[in-house]
């Protein structure tokens, strides 16, 4: 199935501290962990509601792209 997503969830891996927090706080289970590190697994099931970027005391995640324009 082909993603109809237009935007996109940005981690910026120097700012990152593997803290889990957006993790944690994702309620449609978008994130993973990957040897600590949080990826992106369901892109799909994201609802833009930006708990992830808003949570994340590194300021190193950004939910955003061309919906937002």
């Amino acid at each position: 199935m082909v993603s109809e997503k237009t935007f996109k969830i940005d981690i910026n891996d120097k700012a990152c501290k593997r803290c889990g927090i957006c993790i944690a706080f994702c309620p449609r289970k978008v994130f993973s962990s990957e040897n600590g590190k949080p990826v992106v697994v369901n892109l799909d099931a994201c609802t833009k509601c930006k708990l992830c970027e808003l949570r994340c005391p590194d300021y190193a995640i950004v939910v955003g792209g061309k919906e937002d324009e």
